[in-house]
């Protein structure tokens, strides 16, 4: 499988250097002196690809995924910060007939992780008098604030209980950690994930790669795991 990574800092590189133990090839790295290329421009570059890969920022989604269309390439879409372009970026994606896997989280730990907090919240809706609360810290360069995982946790969790506002902090190094917690008047009960390394986010992120190549459509990579888990 040819991979164009779109975005060559410490997740790209992650990425490029796991594939390649898997067999793959970079067909094509898309960096930061990139940035000022056109989706019609950039879309020479990923011809040559099988797939794309992107960790950027938010402003570059829709020229990223404008460019894969263009490329016909499917794209795997790790950036995080772009939700309220979320459906405007699923109908052009569907309309051009493209292929793209998106998630708030790659990592498969917390893929699963967002099923233990549907099913606890679902037990502790029958007991009101616990009080479910959401937190997330990462490192003072991550931008975005919830994260995107926090607020798919919100997502799942609320569609039982009501989950209130997530409290987020961002200082020093802090490795990225999202608990669930449901507080009630004699114990408290916690879920928690912390991330060791960015390697989960690197295996999730081409375990979607090889899942789209041959697909078209826009999927969230939750779906990726069902299917994994009725197999």
């Amino acid at each position: 499988m040819k991979i164009a990574l779109i975005g060559y800092g410490a997740m790209g590189k992650l990425i490029g250097g796991l594939a390649a133990e898997r067999g793959h090839e970079i067909a094509a790295v898309v960096d930061d002196g990139d940035a000022g290329l056109s989706a019609d421009q950039l879309s020479a570059k990923l011809k040559n690809a099988d797939v794309a890969i992107d960790f950027t920022i938010a402003e570059a989604v829709r020229r990223n995924v404008e460019a894969c269309l263009l490329a016909k390439v499917p794209l795997v879409e790790g950036t995080t910060g772009w939700n309220d372009e979320r459906a405007v970026i699923e109908q052009f994606v569907k309309e051009g007939g493209g292929s793209m896997v998106f998630g708030a989280n790659f990592s498969i730990g917390v893929n699963l992780f967002y099923r233990i907090a549907d099913f606890a919240a679902e037990l502790f809706a029958k007991f009101p008098e616990y009080e479910v609360f959401i937190e997330e810290q990462h490192h003072s360069r991550k931008k975005d604030a919830p994260s995107g995982t926090a607020l798919k946790i919100k997502e799942i969790v609320s569609q039982h209980v009501d989950a209130g506002d997530i409290a987020a902090t961002r200082a020093g190094n802090i490795p990225g950690t999202h608990r669930v917690g449901f507080d009630g008047p004699a114990d408290q009960i916690l879920l928690e994930h912390i991330a060791r390394s960015r390697e989960g986010f690197a295996a999730g992120a081409i375990l979607a790669a090889e899942w789209i190549i041959d697909k078209h459509g826009f999927y969230d990579f939750a779906e990726i795991i069902d299917q994994i888990l009725k197999k």
